[in-house]
């Protein structure tokens, strides 16, 4: 059964309040390196709360996170699909390099970008990379999921997920985490349960393994290490009780800031929690999970915490706008983003694009 029409506001929310999250969780460098959830709790007192904070140049600009997932939506927003698509992608995510000063790219995004070949023939493949674990590929894919958000397109999302992902972090660990943000963020506007997303990625897993299988001259090395993202999120939703998609979740007893740091650091790759591909959209969809239709406890849990704090809180904060709007987000978190006309630009283009002029 298909989807019924999202509200435009809906996708514009979600395109902001990504932006948002990036900002607020990377507060120009501070807190994105910031290792103490409990630290960054205290110094958002000083500054007088979620409800005091302005999201506006010079002391909260967007990160490297915001500028590729602007690059991501603008091309998605050309209407191209296929090579021609992969093409524009590559050429984009080339040109948003520029586009750096004081964001802080990681190491893997620089790479990639720089064997990109945009315009030769399959100048949008680079080799795999052992090491391309990394987080750069799931935070700037959420709006896949706003431009196919229907079921029927999900081979769409899939592809289009892990071509993009694989353009930097051509590692099944770094580009499943693409998948899954994508995913979610489609999830997010048809209305799924919460408690289900988890269960839904794992099942959409073995169609990315054929897709992957189908299209990459060098499967094997990717087969290797395959299975690390689906044991850790099996894993995860064991301990919560959502293998099977269905709820109650189970939380700990005692989940605040310096638990979630402890729980946080338990899932990560290589002690730095939301660093990698697997468990950037884990913390989003945990914190998602534990917020539901709050604002403050959204960001509370997926962007004040020891950590990767910018990545985790650019796709938590994505679904939760595409799930709630922007309904008790207080103005100034948003309203004087960066790039916020841009964001606003591709909202509307994808929105016409996935649902036609309704």
């Amino acid at each position: 059964m298909e989807s019924k029409t999202p509200a435009r506001g809906l996708y514009v929310a979600a395109m902001l309040l990504s932006g948002a999250g990036d900002a607020l969780g990377y507060r120009n460098q501070l807190w994105e390196y910031c290792k103490s959830g409990p630290q960054i709790h205290a110094e958002l007192q000083d500054l007088g709360g979620l409800q005091n904070i302005r999201t506006s140049l010079p002391d909260w600009p967007v990160s490297d996170d915001t500028v590729l997932h602007l690059a991501t939506g603008e091309s998605l927003a050309t209407g191209k699909l296929g090579e021609e698509l992969y093409d524009d992608l590559a050429a984009r995510y080339v040109t948003a390099m520029s586009d750096m000063e004081g964001r802080k790219p990681g190491p893997t995004s620089i790479l990639g970008t720089s064997q990109l070949r945009p315009g030769e023939p399959g100048g949008y493949r680079i080799p795999f990379n052992p090491s391309a674990t990394g987080c750069g590929a799931a935070m700037r894919s959420m709006c896949i999921g706003l431009r196919f958000p229907r079921p029927s397109e999900l081979s769409l999302l899939v592809a289009v997920s892990v071509e993009s992902g694989k353009m930097t972090h051509n590692h099944p660990t770094g580009y499943l985490g693409s998948l899954a943000s994508a995913l979610f963020t489609s999830l997010s506007v048809q209305g799924v349960p919460l408690e289900q997303w988890g269960s839904l990625l794992l099942r959409t897993l073995p169609l990315a393994l054929e897709y992957v299988q189908s299209t990459d001259p060098d499967v094997e090395r990717h087969l290797e290490v395959w299975e690390y993202f689906r044991e850790s999120w099996e894993r995860y939703l064991s301990e919560r009780g959502l293998l099977q998609g269905s709820g109650p979740v189970l939380f700990p007893s005692s989940y605040g800031a310096a638990e979630r740091d402890a729980e946080y650091q338990r899932w990560s790759l290589d002690g730095w929690p939301g660093r990698s591909g697997h468990d950037a959209p884990m913390i989003a969809y945990d914190a998602l999970l534990g917020a539901r239709g709050s604002w403050e406890e959204l960001c509370s849990r997926s962007m004040f915490h020891g950590g990767d704090s910018d990545s985790t809180g650019v796709i938590a904060a994505c679904c939760w706008g595409a799930l709630y709007g922007l309904s008790g987000v207080p103005e100034g978190n948003y309203s004087h983003l960066e790039y916020r006309g841009r964001m606003e630009a591709v909202a509307e283009s994808l929105h016409k694009l996935a649902w036609g002029e309704h």
